[in-house]
């Protein structure tokens, strides 16, 4: 399989199953898997391959099956979002509980942080006795009873995790038929039949360019499509962050914000535009996902769903005793922020991690005080970070320098949303 692959061949279905069956359950040394991995990497994978690979890392594990999940006499529509990752995207947060509300089933696998990049259930997990290790009976009774849960992906795909783990320390994670499989293969054996993709574009996100993300979000729709599940993609900015805050409990207050009605424009832009497109997705119509968080609906989905997974809203979330605020040197319009800085400078802070099992601070964070284009004061606060660890303040600042600037003229305006695949 090595020699095939290295010389640009192809692999058989057969090899396919063999291969990921056997370094799943250590027949396949690592090292055999990694020179594999890197001649998929140089060469790539046909459809076909990645279609088969994703199928065999799905079958490594449990497929959940919801499907006798029942509201009002008919068959709950089970749908769920991913994201491939951003700076202050908090998205599914608000986005899961509106969908609740109006009448889907969303069975969420979440996952941690890692590098400049949040993780769902780290933000989750700064609300007190908020727990994501779910049996799947209970993400089962918890889809019954509330309309949704988010939990740690935990024995699904469970080859995945394994693959993952050797391609990031060999240089093999930036491969496309290999991420695709890797996402897919987690969101198609989690048990939703629809899927909306939200594939980030731009400085802060793993994928800088347009066409990279285009090419991504295709293979993952196809992939989706191939194994039964509706699915399609938005391709979306990430050069500037979501929302006006960047962190783990920080970035769930605003989530609040938003659920309560109010809310950065973006988050809430982003949020009904992707709630829209799973309920279309998912069959649901007459619906709207707006008058959700008009009317509260969606905040008791959210207030429900934590309570059934042991998180306590009453409980102040935390927030660093540390703090430094970057002041306007003069005044002026805010130009653009990159959210790469901004992200780098959260993860100074403590909000991320750089390897996996690494402990993160929940109320470490950076507050945005000022959005590109809005008029700033001299004087007046930009940014304000918080951590546990006043020493960590220096090489965040650092990581800020630059990153954004005070100028006379708006920076020109980028459309959130900037195309639909699927």
């Amino acid at each position: 399989m090595i020699r095939t692959k290295r010389d640009g061949g192809v692999l058989s279905d057969a090899a396919i199953d063999w291969v990921i069956d056997g370094y799943t359950h250590g027949r396949v040394a690592d090292e055999q898997m990694a020179a594999l991995l890197m001649a998929i990497f140089l060469n790539g994978m046909s459809a076909a391959e990645t279609t088969r690979w994703t199928a065999a890392m799905v079958g490594s594990g449990e497929r959940f099956d919801f499907t006798a999940l029942r509201r009002g006499g008919a068959p709950l529509a089970l749908v769920d979002k991913h994201s491939t990752g951003g700076v202050g995207d908090k998205i599914t947060i608000p986005l899961l509980p509106v969908v609740m509300a109006c009448g889907a089933g969303v069975p969420q696998a979440s996952g941690r942080g890692l590098g400049h990049t949040g993780g769902t259930l780290d933000k989750l997990e700064s609300i007190a006795g908020f727990t994501a290790e779910l049996s799947k009976d209970r993400i089962r009774q918890q889809l019954s009873d509330v309309g949704g849960a988010i939990f740690a992906a935990g024995e699904l795909a469970p080859a995945d995790r394994k693959i993952y783990a050797l391609r990031d320390i060999t240089a093999t994670v930036d491969s496309t038929p290999l991420i695709a499989s890797s996402v897919m293969s987690k969101k198609l054996a989690e048990g939703a039949r629809a899927l909306v993709l939200d594939v980030k574009v731009g400085r802060g996100a793993f994928l800088k360019t347009e066409a990279e993300a285009r090419l991504l979000a295709q293979v993952m729709v196809d992939l989706g499509v191939a194994d039964g599940v509706a699915t399609r993609a938005l391709l979306t900015d990430m050069n500037c962050p979501l929302g006006c805050t960047v962190g783990n409990s920080v970035e769930i207050a605003e989530s609040l914000e938003v659920l309560a009605g109010g809310g950065p424009a973006d988050v809430v832009e982003l949020t009904l535009t992707l709630a829209a497109e799973m309920l279309d997705a998912a069959g649901i119509d007459g619906t709207d996902p707006a008058e959700t968080l008009r009317d509260g609906s969606a905040m008791d989905r959210f207030r429900a769903l934590v309570a059934a997974q042991g998180g306590d809203l009453s409980r102040p979330l935390p927030l660093g005793t540390a703090t430094e605020t970057v002041t306007a040197p003069q005044g002026g319009i805010m130009g653009d922020l990159d959210a790469m800085g901004v992200a780098m400078a959260a993860w100074r802070l403590g909000a991320g991690r750089a390897q996996p099992g690494d402990s993160v601070q929940s109320g470490a964070g950076v507050r945005i005080h000022r959005k590109p284009g809005e008029p700033v004061a001299a004087g007046e606060p930009l940014f304000t970070l918080y951590t546990e660890t006043a020493e960590r303040l220096p090489a965040a600042l650092a990581e800020l320098d630059g990153a954004w600037s005070v100028g006379a003229a708006a920076p020109t305006p980028r459309p959130l949303v900037l195309d639909r695949i699927g």
